[in-house]
This record gives C-alpha cells, sequence and structure tokens, in this order.
C-alpha cells in the first residue's frame, strides 16, 4: 500500500464488531494486511448502533470524532474521562488503554477514528474548513466531509478521500466552488513518534 490511492466512503466494505454494537469501515491500516494487534496505525469510520463498552487497546493512543448522528458520552467509571462527542467534527484524543464506556444520545452515529501505536506513530488530526498547506507526513488520510476539494492535482467530491503509506506527501488543499464557505476536509498527518 505505498503511494497514494483513492477511496470513497461509499464503496469501503464494512464488518460488524464482534460485541454487536455497530459496524467499521477500514479505510487504512499500516503495515498492510497488519491485525488489531500488530497495526502501527488504523484510520477506520465506525457507525456505532448501540450502548456499550469500547474495545481496549492497550498501547494505542486515539482519536474519535463524530461524523454525522446524534452522538454518544464517552466515559470511564471512576470519572476521568466524561467527553461529550455531540458536535461534528471536533477531533477528541484518548488514551486507548483506557476502559472506555458510551450511552447514545439518540439514534446511530458515524465516527472517525484514528489509532496509532505509542512510541512508534504520532497522529495530527485537523478539520479545514479553507485553503491550507499541509507539510509532508510518511503516513495519511485526507477525507472531503462536505463541498468539493482540490489536494494537488486531484479533485475530491464529499465522501471522497486520499490514503497514503511510505511515500512522504505534502498538500495543498484548497476548497472549491460556490459551497466553499461551509467546506470540511479531514487531515490525519501520520508521522514518526
Amino acid at each position: 500500500m505505498s503511494g497514494v490511492q483513492h477511496f470513497s466512503r461509499s464503496t469501503l466494505p464494512v464488518m460488524p464488531w464482534k460485541n454487536g454494537g455497530g459496524t467499521t469501515q477500514e479505510i487504512a491500516s499500516w503495515p498492510q494486511g497488519a491485525g488489531l494487534d500488530s497495526f502501527g496505525w488504523r484510520v477506520s469510520i465506525a457507525n456505532i448502533a448501540a450502548a456499550g463498552p469500547f474495545s481496549v487497546f492497550a498501547g494505542i493512543d486515539r482519536t474519535i470524532m463524530l461524523l454525522e448522528g446524534d452522538g454518544v458520552r464517552l466515559f470511564t467509571h471512576d470519572a476521568r474521562i466524561d467527553h461529550l462527542l455531540d458536535v461534528p467534527h471536533q477531533p477528541f484524543a484518548f488514551s486507548g488503554d483506557e476502559a472506555i464506556d458510551c450511552t447514545m444520545f439518540g439514534g446511530a452515529s458515524n465516527d472517525f477514528n484514528v489509532m496509532t501505536r505509542r512510541g512508534q506513530w504520532r497522529a495530527d488530526v485537523r478539520v479545514l474548513d479553507g485553503a491550507s498547506a499541509l507539510e509532508a507526513a510518511p503516513h495519511g488520510v485526507l477525507l472531503a466531509l462536505r463541498g468539493a476539494w482540490r489536494l494537488n492535482d486531484q479533485a475530491l467530491r464529499e465522501g471522497e478521500g486520499l490514503q497514503w503509506a511510505d511515500a512522504p506527501q505534502a498538500w495543498q488543499a484548497v476548497a472549491e466552488g460556490s459551497g466553499g464557505n461551509d467546506a470540511r476536509l479531514i487531515s490525519v498527518r501520520i508521522v514518526p513518534a
């Protein structure tokens, strides 16, 4: 999985969770073919359909962001973490070592997830709403949330993205068209820790 690859949310495979509480669409993980216990980094979209515990990922740093839906409350039973994930496009970082539970605010929600193996990789997760220069990173994901975007010489429509691994890429991101005022793009730059 080297070089830049295009993807669309609508065609990503859907995998059910073991606990039945939702599904995941994996955008990319590295190294290619790595399982949940051996990835260096992983980016996915989850559909949370029921309240319940999150899986613990020891040694993993996580970032989650609401994409669509009513959202959830994320908390630990010792009250060290109590976060309302109810405003779209605002990243929330936490340790995968934590025993996180979640309750629903209504119906199902879709969430963007980034996981990196602590001590090996670090993720810079940002939501862009206008022209931006993104420094080179050896790995990463870009996803158009709203509006059309031009990334260097590539065009993305809403719901489309680019991902790359083992091939440093820098980007000039520009929102296109009249919808530029409401444009949103997720930028995930994954760099060595």
